[in-house]
């Protein structure tokens, strides 16, 4: 959507009084609280990580709220409408095993090296390459990301209130900016927790009061199955043949592509999301956060996914008559139409009240400024301590960190206003961030998890494996990008159809993309490996399995086990994945 569009397309409601009150009480929390923790940000520990003072279930929070901004509240709903009940699947398996397998395996070697970022768990065990290869690769996807929470407050705005897009991102930006620079990732902790109730607590009503207007579950499904087809309301039962679903996308694509690769990806080397957990104040607590923010994890869909299916049979005009949504650029939405990305807003004027409408737009505000918070802390710690004091200024004191670390996040935030315009062109929030990650986040999984689980990987294999991969990702994008058919050999079906070829969406591409960059990644770290010398044994402990005594984190009966309440939510999870199978 071009900025033109969006500055001229008509508001949907007015915020009464206590709407407004509601809205710069919040604001004024937020950059009090940045005020508050201020005093106790002075040394770089404090400042980046939080002092690493945070209790599991404070941790565990943040960690599951630091990714509860415009991915969950905006992108997904939107997807939800575009490709049915199949969006869960970014939230069961795309994300459930992988936050258990961060904390039951991989949290114990990010904590006990102390180290203050994954590029910089890279840099000991594969040296200064891999190290500044995923710094600068990280920090370009932090304020990419960044910008998307911007633009999709900025639509919110625009969307329900009538608000110039331009004066919505600059507001946003400025207040985190603030809070930010303020109280380093404390300040953005304390919001995510606040954003982590507001959310439950505003959001929650939508998904009520449309399935009560629905006649209940059994019955929306009647409804989707009979305005868009029997494939919207089943997770697992589609994915056969690409021809199948409305993603157009195999069991395979699901499985290894997002339930493994980006998935684990994310969830276990996005440094957003792991300094979190980093903050936790031992061991134990570190392990237990990532579980703790699994389970609640699983209930997001019912505030994200079920108002995308609701709006698909429940979204009326004036008159009655459905609405139709159409993907951000499309001739309809350009002369007026709304686009997948508005059916959260559109739903909550449809469903919310003076007061509660109020609630409801401070809970979407909160959660785009915490994707925001997020973005920047993290784009800040990897600059100042992965770029700036590894490259460039190696030896300054510790106020010195602090103050480029208060300054970084000034001038990430900036970067991020740019590239929140970037975002317009995207067909959907979504298919655009899964583009990202299947860039940069996959390959760099392929490179952490070898790091960890085998130690014959060398430094050289590590550098030139996370660079072949993230270089073959760009590749594949150009490749489709230049000639879609070229689909056909990422989903190994080279002599694919043409109506095959058609069903494979952007976001199914993404899928298959990463998971190709995943193996090009692991293929080349381990020829490149084994052609040269391995690191002796003694510099990898503490890095390794096998060179690694893992310290005791002082669970003693079964139920204060990390590996007990893990087993519960995957329990629960399969349950759930039979239920919508």
């Amino acid at each position: 959507m071009t900025p033109l569009a969006l500055l001229f397309t008509s508001q949907l409601t007015h915020l009464g009084p206590v709407d407004i009150a509601i809205l710069l009480l919040y604001f004024a929390m937020v950059i009090f609280i940045g005020f508050y923790v201020k005093g106790s940000t002075n040394t770089s520990e404090e400042f980046f990580l939080a002092g690493r003072e945070m209790s599991a279930w404070i941790a565990g929070l943040a960690f599951v709220s630091a990714n509860l901004g415009s991915l969950e509240l905006m992108g997904w709903a939107g997807s939800a409408y575009q490709y049915g009940i199949l969006a869960t699947h970014w939230y069961w398996i795309g994300a459930i095993p992988a936050m258990l397998f961060l904390g039951i395996v991989m949290m114990p070697f990010y904590y006990i090296s102390k180290t203050h970022s994954v590029p910089g768990y890279l840099q000991l065990r594969f040296g200064e390459g891999a190290r500044a290869l995923s710094a600068v690769s990280f920090g370009f996807m932090t304020v990419l990301m960044s910008g998307v929470n911007m633009y999709s407050m900025a639509l919110v705005m625009k969307v329900v209130l009538g608000w110039d897009i331009t004066f919505s991102i600059w507001v946003g930006a400025i207040t985190v900016a603030i809070y930010v620079t303020l109280g380093g990732l404390r300040s953005a902790i304390i919001n995510e927790v606040l954003q982590f109730v507001l959310i439950w607590a505003g959001a929650a009503l939508i998904p009520i009061l449309g399935l009560i207007e629905a006649g209940g579950w059994s019955n929306l499904k009647v409804l989707i199955t009979a305005r868009a087809g029997v494939e919207y309301t089943h997770m697992w039962s589609t994915l056969g043949h690409y021809s199948s679903n409305p993603m157009g996308v195999n069991w395979t694509g699901i499985v290894f592509g997002l339930g493994f690769v980006i998935s684990f990806g994310y969830w276990t080397t996005d440094f957003l999301v792991v300094q979190r957990v980093l903050s936790a104040n031992n061991l134990r607590a570190a392990r237990l956060a990532p579980i703790i923010g699994a389970a609640f994890k699983m209930f997001v869909p019912f505030f994200v996914i079920i108002p995308g299916l609701l709006a698909l049979v429940l979204l009326k005009d004036s008159s009655g008559h459905l609405i139709q949504l159409y993907p951000d650029g499309s001739p309809e939405v350009l002369h007026g139409a709304h686009s997948f990305n508005e059916v959260l807003p559109l739903m909550m004027v449809r469903y919310l009240g003076p007061g509660l409408l109020g609630l409801g737009i401070t809970a979407l505000i909160a959660g785009f400024m915490s994707g925001m918070a997020g973005n920047v802390s993290a784009f800040s710690t990897v600059w100042t301590y992965d770029i700036y004091g590894a490259y460039i200024n190696k030896k300054a004191s510790d106020k010195h960190y602090v103050a480029m670390g208060r300054w970084s996040t000034v001038i990430g935030m900036g970067v991020s206003i740019i590239t929140a315009y970037w975002v317009m062109g995207a067909a959907s929030i979504m298919d655009y961030v899964q583009q990202l990650f299947s860039f940069f986040i996959a390959p760099l999984f392929g490179t952490v998890i070898l790091g960890m689980l085998w130690k014959r990987a060398t430094k050289a294999g590590g550098f030139w494996g996370l660079l072949a991969g993230t270089g073959a990702s760009i590749f594949m994008w150009q490749m489709v990008l230049h000639d879609k058919t070229n689909i056909r050999f990422m989903i190994l079906e080279p002599h694919a159809s043409a109506d095959t070829i058609d069903r494979v969406q952007a976001m199914a591409a993404n899928l298959y993309r990463g998971l190709w960059s995943w193996v090009v990644c692991v293929l080349v770290t381990v020829i490149v490996s084994y052609m040269t010398k391995p690191t002796p044994d003694s510099e990898l402990v503490g890095l390794v399995y096998g060179t690694t005594i893992i310290p005791d984190d002082g669970s003693n009966k079964i139920y204060e086990k990390p590996i007990f309440w893990a087993v519960v939510v995957a329990t629960v999870l399969f349950i759930l994945n039979l239920w919508l199978w």
